[in-house]
């Protein structure tokens, strides 16, 4: 790691062991965030990628509720685009298109305004880290439903030990940190 933006994101990702169960090693973003040469860092690194990986055809950003609302929108201004809403079941009025997921003990859904995009528009998707991969997985699907097409998904920290990767199939996956 010797991109020194690089290394001052993992000086601010902080580890909680038993969190938040016994067995489980948390990885916080609370200290990136209170940090604004760290976050910018974060911004700066995610949209240089983005940058050159697809130069200018992004449509959008679209972040995942809740912390990918973190990420999204200052990513989608660095980047000069739009950002869109992936949120929980019941949280965006009017007319939504949504999709049920599986959770390690029961289900989720996600839901996205109708006319948040037209067809064939190209999004990146953000959030702050990827476990499982199921909710990533699930908003790469409600896009599908509005036949976007999904660029790749993006994230600031990967549990890789979990293989959420795995689950997005073909479509591409990066993040600036991995962990076990």
């Amino acid at each position: 790691m010797a991109d020194p933006e690089l290394q001052l994101v993992a000086r601010r990702i902080r580890a909680y062991p038993d969190f938040p169960i016994p067995g489980v090693l948390f990885r916080d973003i609370s200290p990136l965030l209170k940090d604004p040469n760290s976050f910018r860092a974060s911004i700066n690194l995610l949209a240089n990628h983005l940058k050159k990986t697809h130069g200018g055809k992004i449509d959008y950003i679209a972040g995942l509720d809740s912390r990918g609302f973190l990420f999204g929108p200052s990513l989608a201004q660095e980047l000069g685009l739009g950002f869109l809403l992936i949120r929980k079941q019941g949280k965006l009025p009017g007319p939504t298109v949504s999709i049920s997921y599986a959770l390690e003990y029961g289900k989720a859904e996600l839901e996205i305004q109708k006319d948040a995009l037209e067809p064939g528009q190209k999004v990146v998707i953000v959030d702050d880290l990827l476990a499982t991969g199921g909710t990533m997985c699930a908003a790469c699907k409600l896009l599908d439903q509005l036949c976007a097409e999904v660029l790749e998904c993006v994230s600031v920290v990967e549990l890789t030990s979990l293989k959420g990767r795995e689950k997005l199939g073909p479509v591409p996956f990066f993040s600036l940190l991995q962990y076990e």
